[in-house]
């Protein structure tokens, strides 16, 4: 099959639409027809070198489809099954899925290669083999993806807003819901309010938190963390430590989520500030695989029994938890429709990706032609 899709070619450069070439799917895979794709800051960090994938390859990892063709081996899905692509693979039998933890599922050990699952191709541009983003490449309107990374979904609910939790909206709500354990009447403190952050806030808010203080540079976005249920809007650090000790007469928070777009050192040492004795700093936000930078007060840890918490996927198990948040979108209490700031064509990825950098949007969504 011929297909456009948005290629990096190498690092710092801009993504290329063009001609690849797609096979057919092979053991344990499927075909799907991907109607949209959110644009997620982890593609970007692939562009700069602060993932270590390989290029060139061909990006994006949030999409949702249809299933199209299944390979031998294939158990659970069928053609013409609704699908959202889950941005960790899960198989079912390791001991992380065996005990609620397919979020470490250990197929998950492959998405930084870029290939299959058996090491192989399935995508050739320019007469060489191209790899693909977590195995999913959804900058294209179809991809030969393994079953293991695809939920299927109730066919009611639109295949544009469905991608988003692939990756954004579900690492975000669960690093509140499951890492966070945020509980009714909790405060918490949201850093940085992009996909993940305006996830964050909604499970926070889901979860029964009583003051949700989210902290964000851009004054534009302070209207739509209220629409998402926040609370409270600082545009700076000391602003919101000092709100934070205002609105808990000097407890401070229970918990902080850096969901920034690139988590720097120092960040960590702020939000510890933020957070009461007992209190979470949950990381969800990527840095660079170099950056060593954070020197930690590691007495605060002992004397104050605080806590650093990382976060993969927001501790999510996507076969039981996007289901849930599908049901809750259907009730109107999980806000889709209005996290999509743009819309955007395949042809303007690299114009998607300026606004998202410039904080013009919450979230970008490629819509694909077919």
């Amino acid at each position: 099959m011929k297909m456009n899709a948005a290629i990096l070619w190498d690092y710092e450069q801009e993504w290329s639409v063009e001609e690849v070439d797609l096979d057919p799917p092979q053991e344990g895979e499927v075909l799907v027809s991907f109607e949209a794709t959110g644009l997620c800051h982890s593609d970007h960090h692939i562009r700069t070198g602060d993932l270590p994938a390989p290029v060139p390859i061909i990006g994006g990892h949030e999409g949702a489809g249809v299933v199209q063709e299944v390979g031998p081996g294939v158990r659970d899905l069928k053609v013409g099954d609704h699908v959202v692509a889950a941005f960790l693979p899960s198989c079912g039998r390791c001991r992380w899925c065996a005990t609620g933890q397919s979020n470490l599922c250990d197929l998950g050990a492959m998405i930084l290669t870029g290939t299959q699952v058996d090491g192989t191709f399935r995508r050739h541009a320019r007469g060489q083999d191209i790899y693909a983003a977590i195995g999913l490449g959804t900058f294209a309107p179809y991809g030969t993806v393994p079953e293991a990374s695809m939920i299927k979904i109730d066919e009611d609910v639109p295949l544009s807003r469905a991608c988003l939790l692939g990756c954004g909206v579900t690492t975000g709500w669960g690093s509140a819901v499951h890492t966070a354990d945020v509980s009714p009447g909790d405060t918490v403190v949201v850093i940085g309010f992009g996909g993940i952050g305006s996830g964050a806030v909604q499970g926070a808010r889901l979860a029964g938190a009583e003051k949700i203080v989210v902290v964000d540079l851009e004054e534009s976005k302070r209207d739509k963390v209220f629409q998402f249920g926040a609370t409270h809007f600082a545009t700076s650090w000391p602003e919101a430590t000092e709100l934070v000790a205002e609105l808990t007469r000097g407890v401070m928070a229970d918990s902080a989520l850096l969901t920034v777009g690139v988590v720097e050192g120092p960040m960590i040492n702020d939000a510890l500030n933020m957070v009461r004795k007992g209190g979470a700093v949950v990381l969800t936000a990527l840095a660079s695989m170099s950056d060593m930078t954070p020197t930690l007060p590691m007495a605060m840890f002992t004397l104050f029994q605080k806590r650093l918490l990382g976060s993969l996927y927001g501790e999510a198990n996507p076969r039981a938890d996007i289901p849930r948040l599908l049901s809750l979108y259907r009730e109107g209490k999980l806000l889709l429709d209005e996290t999509v700031t743009h819309e955007y064509k395949l042809g303007e990825i690299n114009e998607a990706y300026d606004d998202m950098l410039a904080g013009r949007n919450i979230r970008g969504v490629v819509i694909h032609d077919h």
